[in-house]
């Protein structure tokens, strides 16, 4: 049965401080979730710009990054499914990078995107699948997974017929690098989340879920919504499926992250709603 965690992201604002931190991870466990997922960047301290581009993207990260975060993960007996990293961090410091997983329990890492990168390039994107490859071989040495996490930028389209995620997959060697695959930003830029799914097959071995729609009540002031994260089970995801494909697929862990539009702006009780879906298809 694969582990129901929490993305750290989604609680960086219920994690400032230490009494903080571990009133939430016991209400994850209350809820039902059995498992977290770690961002590198906020396991420790990050630079204020960091702080400053996710804030802007919508996303704060909130202030625990001087708290003991193996101590906190090791007394709420949590699972560690995974930690974020950044792949210029995993070149660099490679040893560094698999002996922190270690130490926290994951033999998975995790890189989420790049920056300022050029997604519509097929020779850049080439470029990426090669240093994702080399980078995924060595912490193989060290008994450490590599999986790489999508957001939308992903699916800008090379040709009619492919898109940079597809090479991706193409340039990628299974021996190295596989995929933690985020179904909410496959469908927000109106790619097919079950089409893909399915053809990553195995090589998906993490799954970030999340619901899509709106929170409108009463009457529009026009006929256009705008679509937000909601709380699974409450939006337009074909959630059913996709977890029946996910289940198929033999995946570790299914992973809950939104990133905003909570129910009264509390990532909580956002997550306390969405552990009644994963408790029902989970």
């Amino acid at each position: 049965m694969a582990i129901k965690a929490v993305q750290q992201f989604m609680l960086g604002t219920v994690m400032n401080k230490e009494t903080q931190a571990a009133e939430t991870m016991q209400k994850m466990k209350d809820a039902g979730y059995n498992g977290i997922e770690l961002c590198g960047f906020m396991i420790h301290p990050s630079a204020f710009l960091v702080k400053l581009m996710t804030k802007a993207a919508g996303m704060p990260v909130g202030n625990g990054g001087k708290l003991d975060w193996r101590r906190l993960v090791t007394e709420s007996g949590l699972k560690v499914v995974s930690i974020h990293q950044d792949l210029g961090s995993i070149e660099r410091e490679p040893e560094k990078v698999a002996e922190e997983a270690k130490g926290f329990g994951t033999d998975n890492i995790v890189v989420t995107g790049m920056y300022r990168f050029s997604y519509g390039d097929a020779k850049e994107v080439k470029k990426l699948a090669e240093r994702l490859n080399q980078a995924g071989k060595t912490l193989k040495t060290e008994g450490i997974h590599l999986l790489y996490h999508n957001h939308n930028c992903e699916f800008l389209r090379l040709t009619p017929e492919k898109s940079s995620y597809q090479l991706l997959m193409e340039e990628t060697d299974p021996d190295f690098v596989n995929f933690e695959f985020d179904s909410y930003w496959c469908a927000e830029c109106g790619e097919n989340p079950l089409e893909v799914m399915e053809a990553l097959g195995n090589r998906m071995k993490l799954w970030h879920i999340n619901d899509r729609g709106t929170r409108q009540t009463g009457p529009c002031m026009t006929p256009i919504l705008k679509s937000d994260s909601m709380e699974l089970g409450t939006g337009t995801m074909p959630l059913v499926a996709l977890s029946e494909q996910a289940k198929a697929a033999g995946i570790e862990a299914v992973i809950l992250e939104s990133h905003r539009n909570w129910i009264d702006k509390s990532p909580v009780k956002s997550l306390e709603r969405s552990a009644e879906f994963l408790r029902t298809y989970w």
